[in-house]
């Protein structure tokens, strides 16, 4: 499937604002659609997190009040008659409480900072967790779709010669593929698929009578982020990066057999073999 909802649309699914007709045709559409699927969850997700976040850290509701009074206490003091912006030496303590004035103005301005900070620092936790939620699901939905389809790897293959050269010109990137496996697993060839509408590659293992799926893409960011495991119905999921490359794994093998292939793919991206 080449076409996909538009991101105006899915925007419109998440808010609610589709018409009976376009809603009709988009659900069809994401009924066929695993990878619409997915942005469409990552769209409500997305948008759920947001409205949490924002009303997390609320300033107490007398702030503004008491903020404005401060204000108007100072510009009358400073209309007042008889007001000198230089203090003379038989009036100490108006410049005492003009500097308490700006303090406690300073007080506020450092209060109000910090909870902007602490908000957008939440926001973008929640966003990183909605984002990674998104992208077990689409790749659940792959690896799954794959076993009930028992459809065969757009290149069958068990040599990584053949396999790496298929995907020249047709993703972004480029990357290696280990010379050596742990004992029991094999190569059974590769597909072409996408994530967030994104190119990636998705190499196809066997261990023993497990199918594993590891999906390959280009990193969006340069630093190299720890490996993270998650479950999702029976399915283990670990994803990891290198300077180059993000790569998400899904199986429903022991972990450490797993997480073994995943050091391998994930070592091979750094070495110098063609």
């Amino acid at each position: 499937m080449t076409d996909h909802l538009s991101n105006a649309i899915l925007n419109a699914l998440a808010d609610g604002e589709l018409s009976a007709d376009q809603l009709a045709s988009a659900s069809q559409h994401l009924a066929a659609c695993p990878s619409c699927t997915s942005n469409a969850l990552y769209q409500s997700l997305l948008k759920s997190a947001t409205a949490k976040a924002g009303q997390r850290y609320t300033p107490p509701p007398d702030l503004t009040v008491r903020l404005a009074r401060a204000a108007s206490r100072e510009d009358s003091r400073l209309q007042a008659p008889g007001f000198r912006s230089v203090p003379g030496p038989t009036s100490p303590g108006r410049f005492g409480f003009r500097s308490l004035g700006w303090a406690v103005a300073a007080v506020f301005l450092l209060a109000a900072a910090g909870l902007i900070l602490l908000q957008h620092g939440s926001q973008r936790a929640e966003l990183a967790s909605a984002e990674r939620a998104a992208l077990v699901t689409e790749v659940f939905d792959q690896h799954v779709a794959n076993l009930a389809g028992n459809l065969p790897p757009q290149v069958v293959s068990s040599d990584r010669h053949t396999v790496k050269p298929w995907f020249q010109g047709k993703i972004p990137f480029s990357f290696n593929l280990p010379q050596g496996l742990p004992s029991d697993t094999t190569l059974d060839g590769a597909n072409l698929t996408y994530l967030h509408n994104e190119p990636v590659a998705q190499l196809l293992y066997s261990i023993g009578k497990h199918r594993v799926s590891i999906f390959l893409r280009q990193k969006s960011g340069a630093t190299e982020t720890d490996e993270l495991a998650t479950e999702r119905s029976g399915f283990h999921v670990m994803d990891f990066s290198t300077n180059d490359l993000e790569g998400v794994a899904i199986s429903d093998v022991d972990p450490a057999r797993l997480a073994g292939l995943v050091s391998a793919v994930r070592n091979a991206q750094m070495s110098d073999q063609k």
